[in-house]
């Protein structure tokens, strides 16, 4: 495990948020960070993403219709 937590320091800057979770025996940390050349807002992402899943929703609703007729 020394290795990936030597990858993953070497990747992520010094200032990021890190959390940490561990589960069972194995522990995770997870930096946060943000692009700083993105044009997209938080809730627009959110939005975007709740579309992306209705869309995916209905269309496998869509898919069972045909199956159950």
């Amino acid at each position: 495990m020394q290795v990936a937590d030597a990858v993953t320091a070497s990747r992520a800057p010094e200032n990021t948020p890190e959390m940490v979770k561990k589960i069972s025996k194995t522990t995770y940390k997870v930096h946060v960070h943000f692009s700083n050349t993105s044009t997209e807002t938080m809730s627009d992402k959110i939005k975007r993403m709740l579309k992306k899943e209705i869309q995916q929703m209905r269309q496998t609703d869509k898919r069972s219709r045909l199956v159950l007729n």
